[in-house]
């Protein structure tokens, strides 16, 4: 395996335990009361954008063929989410319909890495 390959796979690594973050976060809010954004969705959130931009340059330098459609609704969802929970981390709750949101385009966000 060359130093590539293996940079990709440890990003790649990284993104998914950002989504495991991401997800974990939203998903143990759901039954609180009066759900927060806690570190666990904005520390997903951030490493999810930063691998997620670093596995496209790491696929550009190694003149990897990617879709760019894919990629920027990826990016877009992506950078949405996390303004959504960097803007909303400083209130003591957030509303049901807020936390929801977060919640489906985080997983229609791997949805479309996996089924596109």
């Amino acid at each position: 395996m060359d130093a590539l390959t293996w940079a990709r796979d440890v990003v790649l690594l990284l993104h998914l335990i950002g989504f495991a973050a991401l997800l974990g976060g939203a998903i143990v809010q759901l039954r609180d009361r009066e759900p927060l954004v806690n570190a666990a969705m904005v520390h997903g959130a951030l490493v999810q954008l930063v691998s997620g931009v670093g596995l496209v340059v790491l696929d550009e330098v190694d003149d990897q063929d990617w879709d760019a459609l894919q990629v920027g609704t990826k990016l877009v969802v992506t950078l949405f989410v996390a303004l959504l929970v960097v803007v909303n981390r400083r209130y003591s709750s957030i509303p049901r319909g807020l936390l929801a949101m977060i919640t489906v385009l985080t997983v229609g966000n791997a949805a479309v890495a996996v089924l596109w």
